[in-house]
C-alpha cells in the first residue's frame, strides 16, 4: 500500500476539470461538496482528485492552502478505500476554516466509503436514460 499522491493522481488538466464540472454528478456530506465523474477512456487508470477551497469563505491564500494541505493528507491516507477506476473527483470544502485534521479525516473516510454507492446510483440513472 503506497501512501503517496503523485501528479498522475492529481487532477490538473483543464479539459478534464471542465468535463468534471460540466458532466459530473455531486453529493453533499459536510464539510464537502463532492463532484465525481467516471471518464470512459480511463477506466483502468488511477483516480484523479482536485481540492478546492472557496475564496469567499476563506479570504487569505495561506488559510486556503492550509485547508487544502489537510484535505490532501486525509485523502492520501484513505485513498485505498476506493478502487482505481479512472474516477475524476472534486472535493469542494464548504466547512468551518478552523476544523482540525482530527475532524476532517473521519469525514473524508465517510465520503470515500459512500462514493461507490453514489457511483452505482449514478451509473444506474445513466443506463436508464440511454
Amino acid at each position: 500500500m503506497e501512501y503517496t499522491l503523485p501528479k498522475s493522481e492529481r487532477l490538473h488538466a483543464e479539459k478534464s476539470i471542465k468535463e468534471l464540472f460540466e458532466k459530473g454528478s455531486s453529493f453533499f456530506l459536510y464539510p464537502f461538496k463532492i463532484i465525481f465523474w467516471v471518464e470512459e477512456g480511463l477506466v483502468e487508470g488511477p483516480n484523479q482528485v482536485l481540492f478546492s477551497v472557496s475564496k469567499k469563505k476563506i479570504k487569505k491564500a495561506t488559510g486556503r492552502n492550509f485547508i487544502k494541505r489537510r484535505l490532501k493528507e486525509a485523502y492520501r491516507l484513505n485513498k485505498s478505500l476506493l478502487p482505481p477506476s479512472g474516477l475524476l473527483l472534486g472535493f469542494i470544502f464548504v466547512g468551518d476554516p478552523k476544523m482540525s485534521f482530527g475532524e476532517l479525516e473521519p469525514k473524508m473516510k465517510l465520503v470515500l466509503q459512500r462514493l461507490p454507492s453514489e457511483l452505482s446510483k449514478n451509473l444506474g440513472n445513466h443506463d436508464s436514460k440511454n
